[in-house]
């Protein structure tokens, strides 16, 4: 089931406290998205990280409508569960 974004306050550095639709929160660290590139990179600018919104329609965190995470991929990590089976990797071999 996708947990919808319904909270989020900015914690310190790279952390945001984030509830979700079914009152589980926790807190997510970021700073693993510093050295993926690409559209990431801004968030290496502080100001522009700590200037997210929650996109209610898609129940996502969004940063100016360009960047955002998956539901799924947020409530993992906040609340220490696993993704989905159906985003889990397979092995290759």
């Amino acid at each position: 089931m996708i947990h919808d974004v319904v909270s989020a306050s900015y914690i310190d550095n790279y952390e945001i406290e984030i509830e979700f639709d079914d009152g589980n929160k926790g807190v997510m660290n970021f700073s693993g998205y510093l050295c993926r590139g690409g559209v990431f990179q801004r968030f290496k600018d502080i100001a522009y990280f700590r200037n997210f919104e929650i996109n209610r329609e898609l129940g996502v965190l969004t940063w100016q409508n360009e960047i955002d995470i998956a539901p799924e991929t947020l409530y993992a990590e906040a609340t220490g569960s696993p993704l989905p089976d159906w985003m889990e990797e397979k092995d290759a071999g």
